[in-house]
């Protein structure tokens, strides 16, 4: 499926909150028109106002493309004013964390072209990563479709099951928040040796935002990389041991994290 096809056909939206705004605006931007956009939310930003996009009207009666950003806890409540579009020519993408292909099913139909999309927040400035995936009614087009529809706020990564999503969820999706809490972490130690809040957080924020770029934009590994700038006995690698204890440091303290993450992701999909 083309964009041309989306324009022709149109794409509906519904929620558009801080992800589906993102992904909204990053294809406005790319060049999809407003008016082939339907967005059903009732409580708009008031941006969307001026973007020319069809906010809360009546929808197509079967648009190329419905792309599912509430969150996961209102989809029960939010999904039956769609069910007439699903099990026919109309592709859904969902955002939402947490329910499954077979919760989709049963409030949409076996018969519902679908792929699972897990974006992160980095998405909001067009540097996120989405992992899709789809069911076995969607096609290889279908699969082109959700990642020219994500490439739009980021990179895009094909999994080969959907039981891979619990672990993209559990690293990517959740993320963001661990590389937020080592700023703040880092920040603190800073302080507590003596720097100023707001240069402490200066140097951490900056620090965090440069090795990421660093890794991402590098030939080599991140163990290299880490090797690169530990030289032995010195200062940085005292701060490795602590750090990459086996015991009590960061390896062992992510695997537990991340299994959590995991755990309670299960949960909400039941």
């Amino acid at each position: 499926m083309s964009f041309e096809t989306i324009s022709e056909r149109g794409l509906v939206i519904l929620g558009c909150g801080r992800m589906g705004g993102a992904i909204l605006e990053g294809l406005l931007k790319g060049g999809l028109p407003a008016n082939a956009v339907w967005v059903i939310d009732p409580n708009p930003s008031g941006w969307l106002t001026g973007t020319g996009v069809h906010l809360n009207t009546e929808l197509p009666a079967e648009p190329a493309v419905v792309l599912l950003a509430v969150k996961p806890q209102m989809m029960a409540d939010a999904l039956p004013q769609l069910q007439a579009m699903a099990g026919g020519d109309t592709l859904f993408v969902t955002v939402a964390a947490g329910i499954t292909m077979e919760g989709y099913e049963r409030m949409l139909g076996g018969e519902t072209r679908l792929v699972r999309a897990m974006p992160n927040t980095p998405a909001a400035i067009g540097r996120g990563v989405t992992a899709i995936v789809g069911n076995p009614k969607a096609m290889t087009g279908d699969l082109d479709t959700a990642e020219a529809l994500m490439s739009a706020v980021g990179q895009v990564v094909r999994l080969e099951n959907e039981g891979q999503m619990d672990a993209v969820i559990g690293v990517s999706g959740s993320g963001p928040a661990y590389v937020f809490h080592l700023i703040e972490v880092m920040a603190a130690a800073g302080e507590a040796e003596g720097l100023a809040p707001e240069l402490a957080l200066q140097l951490a924020k900056a620090t965090v935002a440069g090795a990421g770029a660093l890794a991402e934009q590098s030939d080599e590994t991140p163990s290299k990389l880490r090797e690169n700038v530990t030289s032995p006995g010195g200062t940085t690698a005292a701060a490795l041991e602590v750090l990459m204890d086996p015991q009590t440091g960061m390896p062992p303290l992510m695997r537990r994290a991340v299994a959590a993450n995991i755990a309670r992701n299960r949960e909400l999909g039941k």
